[in-house]
């Protein structure tokens, strides 16, 4: 009979189990996070509520200082929308770069002497 504290079947049980939780372990992308788009979805729905909620007060705040009617009211809530839509615009970019950057599996060093699309038009 085999003796039950044989080093070696010790070691080749140790070996298998490290690979079974090797192959348990949930697969990342180069350590990045992973968002869903819902979850990207609703990043850019609160930037543009903020831009307008930052906008409003301020208008609203501006009003009430000075008297006013609800002309500073309106001036920043436009430039609150403005803001959050280009907030809304540069997060698309972002999240184009990245998913055009996993799907040819280029890194940014591969693609920093090379001007983006935008720059040369």
């Amino acid at each position: 009979m085999t003796d039950p504290h044989d080093p070696e079947r010790l070691r080749a049980l140790e070996e298998r189990l490290a690979k079974a939780k090797e192959a348990q372990k949930p697969k990342t992308s180069r350590g990045e996070e992973h968002f869903s788009q819902a979850n990207m979805a609703w990043r850019m729905v609160t930037e543009l509520v903020a831009g307008l909620l930052i906008g409003f007060g301020m208008g609203f705040g501006l009003d009430r200082l000075l008297g006013t009617s609800p002309i500073f009211l309106m001036l920043f809530i436009g430039f609150g929308l403005a803001a959050g839509v280009k907030t809304m615009m540069r997060t698309a970019k972002e999240i184009e770069k990245e998913q055009v950057k996993a799907a040819n599996g280029a890194t940014e060093d591969d693609n920093a002497g090379t001007p983006a699309r935008d720059e040369r038009d």
